[in-house]
């Protein structure tokens, strides 16, 4: 496992909440937490959806990303996961890190102050160039698109 710094800064909404860590040894994510008020959770109700902040500020290194996904146990438990999973968070980006959660389960959920809602990883990306081409070289598959490698769905 590689090594990797990323500077975070805290806004003022986000003081006394911790930073993201991997909770183990090997965990390739790290859990962002919610920043709302404790007096005023955030509900949201079943086929709703919110941006939920974190209350921090990431320094993501030239050459990565930071990825935003959901978290097993809310997906499980509450129907609760990360709308557009996985979110990108671009090298040079600025602004606090916050969290667009869809509630798809049958039940309102509250979302309070300090509550794991999300992981943050932060991987390598290759920066591609676009060229026009006049063709492009055959595979096996060619154009078959979703569904075309197997059955059963």
């Amino acid at each position: 496992m590689v090594a990797l710094t990323v500077p975070v800064r805290r806004l003022p909404h986000g003081q006394g909440l911790p930073l993201p860590a991997p909770q183990s040894a090997e965990a390739a994510g790290a859990d962002l937490v919610a920043a709302v008020p404790v007096d005023d959770p955030l509900i949201l109700p079943p086929g709703g959806r919110a941006l939920v902040p974190t209350g921090i500020v990431v320094e993501i290194p030239s050459g990565f990303e930071g990825q935003v996904r959901p978290r097993s146990g809310l997906a499980v438990n509450h129907g609760v996961t990360v709308l557009n999973a996985p979110g990108t968070i671009d090298a040079d980006y600025r602004g606090e890190l916050r969290v667009v959660l869809i509630n798809h389960g049958s039940e309102p959920f509250r979302i309070e102050r300090g509550m794991r809602i999300a992981q943050l990883l932060v991987a390598p990306v290759a920066q591609a160039a676009f060229e026009p081409a006049t063709a492009l070289s055959s595979t096996d598959r060619g154009d078959s698109g979703f569904g075309s490698t197997g059955t059963g769905g």
